[in-house]
């Protein structure tokens, strides 16, 4: 066996170039083969007895020097000196160094050891000392290679620092980023908090639903589709697990909850991801005020736990989660923001004015109803405001028409006992005193299947009959709570992104990868299109002057992303290269009749030097431009679609 030195295992101080990361990756393969072939293929290792672990020896070096422990964990610091060299070992809890002597493992097995590499998994038993330096340290008689790393791990100066890597490759993250580590597990303490205080302070049964259904209830929010072979039907996965457990509340078992993931196929930022985990509970013969208490205790005592405090530092701000928390009523916030008050508003034309002569769109406006229209503003004017909803405040008072699985309060039917908790403007739980009236369950289920057939809100709630049957059968008056965990454990560990508190969050394929990518290659959708049905726009008999129009900078304009807005059924907010060195955003009310993804990588046809127009937050800067058209009564779009051979910022003439 040669004993040639040709690893690298002092990290450099230079970032290695492609060409050298794959001759390391190949010196790597080669050193493997060479284990192989001499009988000592780590690969083959099963098992390795641990006995202690970093932190325990450390913690504990009075009770353990001079033990013989023996250990596990990924070599990440390699410095030889002649016949003694010192690793350091990161197991679970931390680093500890190992110092290893030819003398105490054999001339053979030191050549070998001087082969491994940043990154290999070994196994060493030995006894604890310290070392003249003061460390504590594991004097190693016994080192055995567990598994070789082909990879080569980021350089330690530098770290792993790119953020779209480091969510793909959570596996690097997790070994060069102790802090990550460490917020994972403190994820891990407060679900385990939760659901201490949910089974041992109220008495909670945890209980499992079904993830697949036919019909995606219990909120209003676009689904994921899929399809069952077997059965041969389309299913969906689920967007809330709330009309399954009130199911279970009806079959007697009075207190129950679930925590898990659920889906929705909507738009992605730092506080919304696919699939996210929420936890739902309800408690028979409770109501709003019993499952409030809930909330703030298991907020309140998952700080405790993590941070030993109810102060909540978050990205500079402070939020005292001590219970109990203020409460404000949802009309009272848009009359203290916008001024209006509906106390004082009793028709849904007095409020389409009021909204109207605010700013609302009208379009949207003349469709609502009074109830809605105070939602939109208090979801448009408030929840934005900067400071308003720091909380931990209880948002209460919602409209019938946003609550369709909520009980109408008693003394204003027009409102429902709900709350919504908000902290730090996020809105963190929602909970009703839930509807037990089957009649005015399917009176409502009518109503929202009614908007969801006509295509007025595709994210309506649909017709549930069997959850009706249940009502009928009796459900008793019940307290009904949801929590969004992940934005929980982004305020308790002062978390950015909801991707850095989820192991392995969505993330778009990388370029090679991409379906989306290989989207240009295949043609978009076609339906066939009966001609004789469909009607276009007059044209202008205006002339129009020539120098004027010719302002108007038409461009060609490749789409490099494309999401949908959240809390819009409409808008879908583009990425674009206008060929310039600034991505262009615009924002487009084609949601209709297209899916983002399928519009990724497209050229297109923009104006591009209109005035920017806030659209739901965000500047617009500029309009794509669609061929619109009515066929057979109904409104037709296509997004002017071009070949791509045409380069970005090409200038229509």
């Amino acid at each position: 066996m040669s004993t040639q030195d040709n690893n690298v295992n002092v990290q450099p101080e230079e970032e290695l170039s492609e060409e050298k990361l794959n001759e390391q990756r190949q010196i790597r393969r080669e050193k493997l083969k060479k284990l192989q072939e001499a009988g000592r293929n780590p690969f083959l290792q099963e098992t390795w007895d641990v006995t202690a672990h970093s932190m325990d020896i450390k913690d504990n070096f009075d009770a353990m020097e001079d033990q013989e422990v023996s250990c596990a964990g990924r070599i990440m610091a390699f410095r030889r000196m002649g016949k003694m060299a010192f690793i350091d070992i990161q197991d679970k809890q931390g680093r500890i160094q190992g110092v290893v002597k030819k003398d105490d493992i054999g001339s053979e097995e030191y050549d070998w050891f001087k082969t491994y590499d940043i990154g290999d998994i070994v196994g060493v038993e030995g006894i604890v000392f310290k070392t003249k330096a003061g460390e504590i340290s594991i004097q190693v008689k016994k080192l055995v290679l567990l598994s070789k790393s082909l990879q080569v791990l980021p350089n330690k100066w530098h770290g792993l620092k790119d953020q779209d890597i480091r969510y793909r490759q959570r596996y690097t993250d997790l070994i060069m980023n102790p802090e990550v580590r460490e917020m994972f597990i403190k994820r891990s303490v407060i679900i385990h908090e939760i659901k201490r205080v949910l089974e041992e302070d109220y008495g909670f049964l945890e209980v499992d639903t079904p993830i697949l259904t036919t019909i995606a209830g219990g909120a209003n929010a676009r689904p994921f589709n899929t399809h069952h072979n077997t059965l041969d039907i389309d299913m969906k996965l689920r967007i809330s697990n709330e009309l399954y457990l009130k199911r279970l509340i009806v079959g007697g078992l009075d207190r129950v909850y679930e925590m898990g993931k659920m889906f929705r196929n909507e738009g992605m930022d730092r506080n919304h991801n696919p699939e996210f985990t929420s936890m739902e509970c309800y408690m028979a013969y409770g109501n709003m005020e019993s499952v409030m208490d809930v909330t703030e205790q298991v907020v309140y005592k998952s700080a405790m736990a993590v941070n030993g405090s109810p102060i909540i530092k978050y990205q500079g701000k402070e939020f005292d989660v001590t219970p109990p928390w203020r409460r404000l009523n949802m009309a009272d916030a848009v009359k203290e923001i916008t001024g209006i008050d509906f106390s004082k508003i009793d028709t849904d034309e007095e409020a389409r004015a009021a909204a109207i002569k605010y700013g609302m769109d009208p379009e949207d406006a003349n469709k609502w109803t009074r109830g809605k229209i105070i939602a939109e503003m208090f979801e448009d004017y408030c929840e934005d405001v900067p400071g308003y909803l720091d909380g931990p405040v209880f948002i209460v008072g919602h409209p019938v028409e946003i609550s369709p699985l909520s009980k109408r309060d008693p003394e204003d039917p027009r409102i429902t006992r709900r709350f919504e908790a908000y902290i730090n403007g996020w809105e963190i739980a929602n909970a009703f005193s839930e509807l037990n009236d089957p009649i005015d369950q399917f009176e409502r289920f009518t109503a929202q299947q009614a908007q969801l057939d006509s295509g007025e809100d595709d994210e309506a709630h649909p017709m549930d009959m069997d959850f009706v049957n249940a009502l009928e059968v009796g459900l008793p008056p019940t307290g009904g709570l949801g929590v969004g965990i992940d934005r929980v454990i982004m305020l308790i560990t002062d978390a950015p992104s909801i991707r850095d508190i989820i192991l392995f969050p969505t993330m778009k394929p990388e370029k090679g990868d991409s379906p989306k990518k290989a989207a240009p290659q295949a043609p978009l959708k076609r339906e066939e299109i009966d001609f004789s049905k469909v009607k276009v726009e007059p044209l202008f008999e205006e002339d129009v002057d020539f120098d004027t129009f010719s302002k108007s900078d038409f461009r060609a304009v490749k789409i490099k992303e494309c999401e949908a807005v959240p809390k819009s059924k409409k808008l879908l907010k583009f990425v674009l290269d206008d060929g310039t060195d600034t991505d262009r955003i615009i924002l487009s009310g084609i949601h209709e009749y297209y899916e983002p993804e399928e519009l990724i990588g497209r050229t297109a046809i923009a104006i591009t030097n209109l005035p920017p127009r806030k659209m739901m937050g965000i500047d617009s800067c500029g309009m794509l431009i669609s061929a619109v058209y009515e066929n057979d009564g109904e409104e037709g779009l296509n997004l002017l679609i071009v070949d791509d051979q045409i380069p970005a910022g090409a200038k229509l003439y």
